[in-house]
């Protein structure tokens, strides 16, 4: 532990100690514990109006809890960096309970704080098409190039997971008169439309295809089995740095960005739900706040005030 980690400690060094040698935590993952105990500590000697021993810690509610935690979001602490304190809190709390043989009653039905879900990561809609059109340049032979670039045009095109993609036969391959049927999460299938550039690619890739019998793989590997997702998340790696584009440009990426420019061209959140096939319309709310984004950095570019 670095040094002056421990001091306002107090009743938690034994634990920080059992963390050292019992369970020979990393340096780093002590110093954190330690930080986050001491910041706890210190709230507890304010709340309660002394510095807190064994008994006091155990003689906690989940009232002292919450107050500690509704106390960091006034201060501005995010939901993740206080569900990380409440972690070592427990530790701490079922430490001291195990010593005692009574187990915390802190800790009863207290809820870990929720982090916000990640804002998607999306492309520009130029930087999607360029991986779409040449996202295969890399590969090694012109079959694999047809390969990778169907892929792509794929999952930019229909806005799959590539899970799904992969998990297409060739009797599956996108036509834009009937569609695409993908089977997502929970088994539940979801009817996707297809536009021309990506029957296109698909059938140009489907023309280098060594064995194209319906039950085959749609996209397959360099040993004839199904296509590893790693591969293919290497390939755009390997295109994405070839080219300039921001690291941030996966597969997955892809995916963020058909919903992304579907939402700016004005379609209606529910439609793209349906597409994406989320179960919940406030998992596909998230690329309101991309759109919102990008209006503000738009509107901070353009104001005369922005700069």
């Amino acid at each position: 532990m670095a040094e002056g980690a421990g001091q306002g400690l107090g009743a938690a060094q034994p634990f920080l100690q059992w963390l050292a040698a019992e369970r020979r935590a990393a340096p780093n993952t002590l110093e954190a514990y330690a930080r986050d105990l001491a910041g706890f500590l210190g709230f507890l000697s304010r709340h309660l109006g002394a510095e807190p021993d064994r008994a006091a810690l155990l003689s906690l509610r989940p009232a002292d809890l919450r107050a500690f935690l509704a106390h960091r979001a006034a201060e501005g602490v995010s939901n993740a960096t206080r569900a990380r304190q409440l972690a070592a809190i427990r530790g701490l709390l079922r430490f001291l309970g195990r010593q005692a043989g009574t187990p915390p009653a802190a800790l009863a039905g207290l809820r870990t704080p929720r982090a916000k879900p990640p804002v998607p990561r999306a492309l520009g809609e130029e930087e999607a098409a360029e991986i779409a059109a040449h996202g295969g340049a890399v590969a090694r032979t012109p079959a694999l190039a047809a390969r990778d670039s169907a892929l792509f045009t794929l999952l930019y095109g229909c806005g799959l997971r590539i899970s799904e993609a992969l998990a297409l036969d060739v009797r599956d391959a996108p036509r834009a008169a009937a569609g695409l049927r993908v089977r997502g999460k929970g088994g539940k299938e979801r009817l996707v439309p297809v536009l021309p550039a990506v029957e296109a690619a698909v059938a140009a890739w489907l023309r280098h295809h060594p064995d194209p019998r319906p039950d085959r793989p749609l996209f397959l590997g360099a040993r004839g089995g199904r296509l590893d997702p790693a591969v293919a998340q290497k390939a755009l790696r390997d295109y994405r740095r070839l080219a300039g584009l921001p690291e941030h440009a996966t597969p997955h990426a892809l995916r963020h960005s058909f919903a992304t420019h579907l939402l700016a061209a004005g379609a209606d959140l529910r439609v793209i739900q349906d597409l994406l096939g989320h179960a919940s319309l406030s998992t596909t709310q998230r690329y309101t706040r991309v759109d919102e984004a990008a209006l503000a950095a738009v509107w901070a570019k353009a104001h005369p005030r922005g700069g």
